[in-house]
C-alpha cells in the first residue's frame, strides 16, 4: 500500500525522509523560506494525497515559518486538498471560454452521472469532482476537463462519459485522444 492510499495511518507516520529532503532543497533554492512554501506543500500531498496537518505544521518547522501561515497557503490554492481526494480527480473548467461552450451542463451532466455534487467524492472513492476550477489553459479546445492532470478538450456529456469509463476499466485513453473523437 502506498502513503497516498493509506490515508489517516499514513498521516500518522509524518513526513518521511524524502518528502523532507525535496522540502529541504526547495528552501535552498530561494531567498526567502517563505518563498519555499509551494513546492513544500506539494511534496507533502504527494507523499500523502493530500495535506495533513501533520504535514502541514512539518512545513512551518522546515520552513521556519507560523504554522498559520503555511495553513493560509494551504487554503488558498484549490489546487492543495485538505482532505483525501478519490483515487482520480476531475477538474471541470468553468472559465468564459469553457462557460461560453457548455461548461455548466457537463459539470451538472457530471454531478448526476457520478452522484455528486462539486467537490464530493464518490461512495466508492474512485473520482473526486472538482467543478469550480479556473482556467485550464485550454480555450482553444472548450470545454475542458482534466482528470489526473491530463486534459480532455472539446467535450459533450458522452465524451466525457466515455473517459470516464475507460478509467473505470483501466483502460484510460492516452491524454487528448477524446478531444477529437
Amino acid at each position: 500500500m502506498t502513503e497516498a492510499s493509506g490515508g489517516a495511518k499514513a498521516a500518522a507516520l509524518g513526513l518521511n525522509a524524502a518528502t523532507k529532503e525535496r522540502i529541504r532543497r526547495s528552501k535552498e533554492l530561494y531567498p526567502s523560506a517563505r518563498s519555499a512554501v509551494l513546492p513544500a506543500l506539494w511534496a507533502v500531498q504527494d507523499q500523502f494525497g493530500y495535506l495533513t496537518p501533520e504535514g502541514l505544521a512539518e512545513v512551518a518547522v522546515e520552513l521556519d515559518l507560523e504554522p498559520s501561515e503555511v495553513e493560509a497557503v494551504s487554503t488558498f490554492y484549490s489546487m492543495y486538498f485538505q482532505h483525501q481526494p478519490g483515487r482520480h480527480l476531475i477538474q471541470v473548467c468553468r472559465n468564459v471560454s469553457c462557460g461560453l461552450r457548455g461548461s455548466d451542463q457537463l459539470l451538472r451532466d457530471l454531478e448526476s452521472s457520478l452522484g455528486v455534487e462539486d467537490g464530493q467524492t464518490t461512495g466508492d472513492g474512485a473520482f473526486t469532482l472538482e467543478g469550480t476550477v479556473e482556467c485550464l489553459g485550454a480555450c482553444g479546445g472548450a470545454p475542458m476537463m482534466q482528470i489526473d492532470r491530463y486534459s480532455y478538450e472539446n467535450l459533450d456529456f458522452e465524451k466525457a462519459e466515455s473517459i470516464l469509463a475507460g478509467i473505470r476499466s483501466n483502460a484510460q485513453p492516452a491524454p487528448g485522444a477524446a478531444a477529437d473523437a
